[in-house]
């Protein structure tokens, strides 16, 4: 077979033949595309291939009567607009021509080497206020499917934070969408795949975004903490379960604690275990139990500071058993914070006593403050601010030196009295001081010897 090709290609004339046959033919087929498009040559997505300027224009002029653009939808809903819906228009003039004119016939050989894809915008015209609403009437622009996009939420569980997965929802960026969708109608595009324009509005973070895994491990971490406040037997435990109602994480994920919850928090503690003023159910003396409403003594709580240090321990997850910070304390955490060592004055028979450990070290007749005068002494129970020998206590329209000074509210307290012969008894009712607890001299030295700064004065 090769060896008979070779034979008659050796012909000079058979050559020429066939050479002028190739020429012929390929001339005729481009005298045909002086008037014709190219192969695979298309107008505003109009396919024209070997068509006339004239076909061409009524081609695309009869797809415009039935032109519309398919929306593709998040999760599979499809909707469209259609052209005669916003009075579509197409005004080409000579633009085909024009589009015919730029593709050279003889060169008609390299339209196989790929498509020919014009676009006329200048030449589209359109209802814009019809294009509007029958942007905004569709379901993905005002439906009530419509769902909003949101953020990965981190939870709180018994054994920690969990971290809820992201809602992309299906709620479209209005602009964004419009204006490709003039583009579309402009250039004839048939369809809109709306995922693969971006126009969904999505969730700013995600589960797996850094910023949500980060703020997790902080949560877990102040939600680990543990801090156990001891009241003697009693304790008050914190942590995950109140914790968490503590913390906050703001839109974009910066993990706070919420410090007026703390304090409020703490103010409840202090509520609870503060012993200054309260009324307590004290045993007299005399065998009787009386209720005593008043005073400064007894724990307070600095709940200012002890809150700012809960805060510290919560950001380092802490674990640990303490005591609270104290503006004041008390002898005992016992229901009974007086504890057994205390003075003891009951007013209504002008007597004093004093425990110390329970024993009592000293007891006598006083006389207290002149109720007639608007001078009483104190109820509740105090706390001896200070001891001090050879003062000099002054008022109105007073001076008075004394050996033994022991002040327990502002300038009220006990002290020996030598201007009195006598104590006990109904002197204070109309010879009663201006408020201190007159004491002999004896009683009061005894008591300054023994007393300590801080001790209870229960005065009822």
């Amino acid at each position: 077979m090769i060896k008979q090709i070779l034979q008659y290609i050796k012909y000079p004339k058979r050559i020429m033949m066939i050479i002028c046959a190739l020429v012929a033919i390929y001339s005729i087929v481009s005298i045909h595309f002086i008037n014709h498009f190219y192969f695979g040559s298309t107008i505003n997505r109009v396919d024209v291939s070997g068509k006339t300027a004239q076909e061409a224009e009524e081609e695309i002029l009869s797809k415009m009567d039935t032109y519309s653009v398919e929306l593709e939808e998040r999760y599979g809903a499809k909707e469209e607009i259609k052209g005669a819906d916003i009075n579509l228009r197409y005004d080409l003039g000579d633009k085909i021509k024009e589009l015919k004119s730029k593709q050279i016939p003889f060169a008609w050989i390299l339209s196989f080497l790929g498509e020919k894809n014009y676009t006329i915008t200048d030449s589209v015209s359109y209802n814009e206020d019809l294009l509007k609403k029958s942007f905004n009437n569709l379901s993905c622009i005002t439906g009530s499917s419509v769902v909003a996009p949101k953020n990965s939420e981190l939870e709180y569980k018994d054994d920690g934070y969990i971290i809820n997965k992201e809602i992309y929802g299906n709620k479209i960026n209005k602009d964004a969408l419009y204006e490709h969708l003039i583009k579309a109608v402009v250039s004839g595009e048939k369809k809109i795949n709306l995922e693969s324009i971006n126009c969904y509005e999505n969730p700013k973070y995600i589960s797996t975004s850094k910023e949500v895994l980060d703020a997790k491990n902080i949560l877990d971490k102040y939600a680990s903490s543990k801090i156990t406040y001891s009241f003697g037997e009693d304790n008050e435990v914190i942590d995950g379960s109140i914790i968490h109602n503590w913390l906050k994480v703001d839109q974009d994920y910066f993990v706070s604690i919420d410090e007026k919850k703390v304090y409020d928090y703490m103010d409840k503690i202090s509520n609870t275990h503060n012993t200054s003023g309260k009324t307590r159910d004290f045993k007299t003396s005399l065998g009787t139990i009386t209720k005593v409403s008043g005073g400064n003594y007894g724990w307070v709580i600095d709940t200012s500071q002890e809150a700012k240090e809960l805060i510290k321990d919560i950001e380092k997850g802490e674990n640990i058993e303490k005591e609270p910070i104290y503006k004041q304390v008390a002898l005992s955490h016992d229901s009974n914070d007086i504890g057994n060592t205390y003075v003891e004055i009951n007013m209504n028979i002008q007597h004093l006593w004093y425990y110390k450990n329970g024993i009592l070290v000293i007891e006598g007749d006083v006389v207290t403050g002149n109720a007639s005068r608007g001078s009483p002494t104190p109820t509740g129970v105090y706390r001896l601010n200070y001891k001090q020998k050879d003062a000099t206590l002054k008022g109105e329209n007073y001076s008075s030196s004394v050996s033994f000074w022991m002040p327990f509210y502002g300038n009220v307290g006990i002290h020996d009295a030598s201007w009195r012969s006598e104590f006990g008894g109904n002197i204070y009712k109309a010879n009663g001081s201006h408020g201190c607890v007159n004491a002999p001299y004896y009683l009061a030295k005894v008591l300054f010897n023994n007393i300590e700064e801080g001790t209870p004065i229960v005065c009822y």
